[in-house]
């Protein structure tokens, strides 16, 4: 993982208006929100291997995306890039759980390394991407 400067860094908007912008810039809300607290990702590569990730936190209000509107104040919290290396066999993922209704098996597995080295070419593009952003954020 390697964290990024950035002028979003402790900026504090609506959830709304920081969701509307990124998405403008190809972020999504990252799976592993809740109601305190979330990312912002966006693919840098092909792979979904290598990630910007923007953290926030819920300062005021609720987050709830499912409720299909959120009154959520959110606090962004510094970028990073992050890499996840998955096993990249036709072999079967050894800590996949049989499940009781018959020979399913599950689907998602753990990254073989959740953590790897990042290469200066994701770096790179992950802040000349930050720099389009924070122009975006400047004007709101």
């Amino acid at each position: 993982m390697i964290t990024l400067t950035s002028d979003m860094n402790e900026q504090q908007m609506a959830y709304e208006d920081a969701d509307a912008l990124l998405s403008s810039h190809g972020f999504t809300l990252g799976g592993n929100w809740d109601y305190n607290q979330g990312e912002f990702d966006y693919a840098l590569d092909e792979a979904n291997k290598v990630w910007l990730r923007i953290p926030f936190s819920v300062t005021r209000g609720t987050l709830d995306i499912e409720a299909g509107a959120s009154d959520a104040t959110i606090l962004l919290g510094s970028p990073y890039v992050l890499k996840h290396v998955y096993r990249e066999s036709d072999n079967p993922d050894p800590e996949a759980q049989p499940k009781i209704v018959g020979a399913l098996f599950d689907q998602f597995q753990k990254p073989v390394d959740k953590d790897a080295d990042v290469e200066q070419k994701w770096v790179d593009q992950a802040r000349q991407l930050l720099v389009k952003v924070e122009e975006d954020f400047k004007g709101a």
